[in-house]
C-alpha cells in the first residue's frame, strides 16, 4: 500500500530530477461506514453533451506549458490574458525573478509587462504585492503539505520577516500553511533560495495553481487515526510543484484548485469545501481513497463536494489527481471569473461525463467505481485537539495551542522553534483554523512546557470557549480586496461579547474581509462576511453579513445568511444576542445592568 516515489515519478514531466521520498503509513483498519451518494438527478446526461464541448481547449507547447488555443481565446477575463501576454512560470523556471527583482518599482510601474509581473504573474511564485496598502512590499505564502514544518524552518521564516521591522509578521493560514509579510522584491532571490537550503517553496502557491494539500494535523500520532496522511500529501505537493522546481503542466488552470487527504473521523480536513476529496475506504481487500469533487466557496455561490463514484489505491492518488486536473484545464471556462471554478465545469457537463473525461486521462483508460462504503465514522464527535493530548507513542503527548486569529510576530515564531526542540521533536504542525500543534512533547516535561511564558502569554493551551473557534483572514491591514478591517476586530468583538454572555460550549466564528471568503464563513457556526453600509446617521461605514448554521464533519452543512450588512459597530449586542437564541449561551450580569 506504500504511495510509491516510483509512482509519482511516472507523472512528473521529464525535466524531474529527483523522485518524492516516500514513507510508511500507520494505520488503523476501522470499521465501514457511510453509503456513498448518488449524484444530483438534475446534471445532464452523457448525450446531452455535444463532442465538439468535450474537445480540450489548451494545446501544450515547448517547455512543457500549456496554453489556449487561439480559437477560445475570446471573451476571456484579464488574468487569462495576463497568461497569454507572458508564462509565469518563466520568472522561477527560467530565473526571471532575478531580473525583475533588479528593477526599480518606477520603472517596473512604467511597463504594462512588468507591472503585471508584479502584480499578477509573481503569484505563480507565491508573492502577492500589496500595492493598496504596503506599495513595494509582498506577501509571501509557502508550500506546506500536511502543515507540517520544523524548528529550522520556522527559525528561518522568523529571520525573514524580523529584518522587516513593523511592516514584517507571519500567519498561520486556513490552508494549514504560513504566509509572510513585508517582503521587498530586491529581496526575493535569496529569499528563494533561502526556502531551498531549509526544505521549503513558495512556488504554485497562489492564483491559478493547486493549493496547500491539506492534511490530518495529528497525522502520526493520532491513537484514533484512519491513515497516516502526511506520505500522501507529501506526494501530492511533491507532483504539483515537480518536486519544487515547477510543474508548467498544471499551472494553467481556469482557477485555483484545492486538494485535502482525509486522516481521522473528526474530518480536520473540511473535505466538503476542497476540489478534490480522499476519503479512506477499503474495497476488495485494498486500501484506498474514494473520491469527493467539486467543493468550493466564492463571491457569488457555494456548494459540498460531491461524490466522483471512483476509488482508487493507497498507491494511485497522484494518478487520479493527474487526470482531473487535467480535464479541468482542458475543458473548463476561462470567462466570467466567478464562473471558473471547477464544480461549474461539473455542473455544466454533469458528474458522469465529467468522470468519463477523468477516466479517458488514467493511464489504463480505466477508474473504478467507488467502494459502497468508506471508513469515516458517521457518528463520531468531533474532537478538540487545542490543550494536551496522549499520542499513540507511549510517553509521549500533543499540546494544541491558540494562535490569536493566526497571527504571529518573529519573536514569537523564534519562541516556538525553540520550544519545539527542547520539550518536541523539532517539529511543528499548523491546523486550518489558524492554531499550532507541538507533537511529540515527553510526558514529564509537560509542566514545564506549560509553564513557558510564550504559553501563559501569548499562545494558550485552553484559551476561552468563543476565542478558541476564532478564524479571521488578513482583512484590510494588508489585503486590498478586503473591505473592512478583520483580525484586530474580530478579537475585540469577541472580547466584548464574552462580557455580555457565557457560552456553554465552542462556538466557531469566523471572519472574512470580502465575498471572496478566505476566512471560510461558510463552514463556521456564525460567519461574517465584509461590506459596506449606511449607519443611523446615513453615514458609509463598515458592516458584516452575518452567517449562520455551517457544519464541520460528517453532517457537514454550509452556512445561511442570518442578517445582511450590520454596522461593525453595532455587532456586539447582535452577535451576544444570537448566542443567547441559538446557542444557549447565558447572559452575563454587567454593572451598567446593576441598579
Amino acid at each position: 500500500m506504500a504511495a510509491s516515489s516510483a509512482s509519482l515519478q511516472r507523472f512528473l514531466p521529464p525535466s524531474a530530477h529527483a523522485a518524492a521520498s516516500s514513507s510508511s503509513r500507520c494505520r488503523r483498519p476501522g470499521r465501514a461506514r457511510a453509503a456513498v451518494s448518488s449524484v444530483p438527478s438534475s446534471t445532464p446526461a452523457a448525450g446531452e453533451v455535444p463532442a465538439e464541448r468535450l474537445e480540450p481547449r489548451v494545446q501544450e507547447r515547448e517547455g512543457g506549458y500549456w496554453v489556449l488555443k487561439e480559437k477560445y481565446r475570446t471573451g476571456l477575463n484579464p488574468q487569462e490574458k495576463v497568461k497569454i501576454e507572458k508564462e509565469p512560470m518563466g520568472l522561477f523556471m527560467e530565473g526571471g525573478i532575478k531580473d525583475l527583482a533588479k528593477i526599480p518599482m518606477e520603472e517596473i510601474d512604467a511597463d504594462k509587462l512588468t507591472k503585471d509581473d508584479v502584480d499578477v504573474r509573481l503569484k505563480w511564485l507565491g508573492l502577492f504585492h500589496r500595492r493598496k496598502h504596503q506599495y513595494g512590499r509582498f506577501m509571501m505564502r509557502l508550500k506546506l503539505p500536511n502543515g507540517v514544518t520544523t524548528s529550522e524552518q520556522t527559525r528561518y521564516l522568523a529571520s525573514v520577516i524580523e529584518a522587516y521591522g513593523s511592516d514584517g509578521c507571519a500567519d498561520v493560514t486556513t490552508r494549514q500553511n504560513w504566509q509572510i509579510r513585508g517582503v521587498t522584491l530586491p529581496d526575493v532571490p535569496a529569499i528563494l533560495e533561502g526556502l531551498r537550503a531549509v526544505g521549503l517553496t513558495s512556488l504554485q502557491s497562489g492564483m491559478d495553481n493547486v493549493r496547500n494539500p491539506v492534511g490530518n494535523p495529528l497525522a502520526g500520532i493520532d491513537p484514533d487515526e484512519i491513515v497516516d496522511t502526511r506520505p500522501y500529501t507529501n506526494l501530492l505537493s511533491s507532483y504539483i510543484t515537480n518536486n519544487s522546481q515547477g510543474n508548467p503542466t498544471i499551472t494553467n488552470l481556469p482557477r485555483k484548485w484545492n486538494v485535502c487527504v482525509i486522516g481521522s473521523h473528526d474530518l480536520y480536513e473540511h473535505p466538503h469545501i476542497n476540489d478534490l476529496a480522499y476519503m479512506p475506504a477499503v474495497k476488495g481487500g485494498k486500501f484506498g481513497f474514494n473520491l469527493l469533487v467539486g467543493g468550493f466557496i466564492s463571491p457569488k455561490r457555494w456548494g459540498e463536494a460531491l461524490p466522483l463514484d471512483a476509488w482508487v489505491p493507497g498507491d494511485d492518488i497522484i494518478p487520479v489527481c493527474k487526470a482531473i486536473l487535467e480535464a479541468f484545464r482542458d475543458l473548463g471556462n476561462r470567462g466570467n471569473r466567478q464562473k471558473t471554478r471547477m464544480m461549474w465545469l461539473i455542473d455544466e457537463l454533469g458528474m458522469e461525463v465529467f468522470r468519463s473525461e477523468v477516466e479517458k486521462r488514467m493511464p489504463n483508460g480505466v477508474l473504478e467505481r467507488a467502494a459502497a462504503e468508506d471508513l469515516i465514522d458517521k457518528a463520531w464527535e468531533r474532537r478538540d485537539y487545542l490543550g494536551v493530548h496522549p499520542q499513540k507513542q507511549e510517553g509521549l503527548s500533543y499540546v494544541g495551542l491558540h494562535v490569536p486569529v493566526g497571527r504571529l510576530q518573529a519573536s514569537d515564531m523564534f519562541e516556538l522553534a525553540r520550544l519545539a526542540d527542547e520539550y518536541g521533536s523539532g517539529e511543528l504542525r499548523l491546523t486550518v483554523e489558524q492554531n499550532i500543534v507541538l507533537p511529540n512533547v515527553r510526558n514529564e516535561r509537560l509542566d514545564a512546557l506549560l509553564a513557558e511564558p510564550l504559553l501563559r502569554e501569548r499562545l494558550s493551551p485552553q484559551p476561552s470557549l468563543l476565542l478558541r473557534g476564532l478564524v479571521a483572514c488578513t482583512g484590510n491591514q494588508f489585503c486590498g480586496q478586503a473591505i473592512i478591517e478583520t483580525k484586530a476586530r474580530a478579537l475585540q468583538v469577541t472580547r466584548d461579547v464574552e462580557k455580555r454572555v457565557a457560552v456553554p460550549r465552542t462556538v466557531r466564528m469566523h471572519w472574512t474581509g470580502c465575498p471572496n471568503s478566505c476566512g471560510q464563513v461558510q463552514v463556521a457556526d456564525i460567519g461574517f462576511m465584509g461590506c459596506l453600509t449606511k449607519d443611523a446617521d446615513g453615514k458609509i461605514c463598515e458592516a458584516a453579513d452575518i452567517f449562520v448554521g455551517g457544519r464541520v464533519g460528517s453532517d457537514s452543512h454550509l452556512a445561511d445568511v442570518y442578517r445582511k450588512a450590520v454596522p461593525c459597530k453595532d455587532l456586539v449586542p447582535v452577535v451576544a444576542d444570537l448566542l443567547v437564541e441559538r446557542f444557549g449561551a447565558v447572559p452575563r450580569e454587567r454593572e451598567e445592568d446593576e441598579e
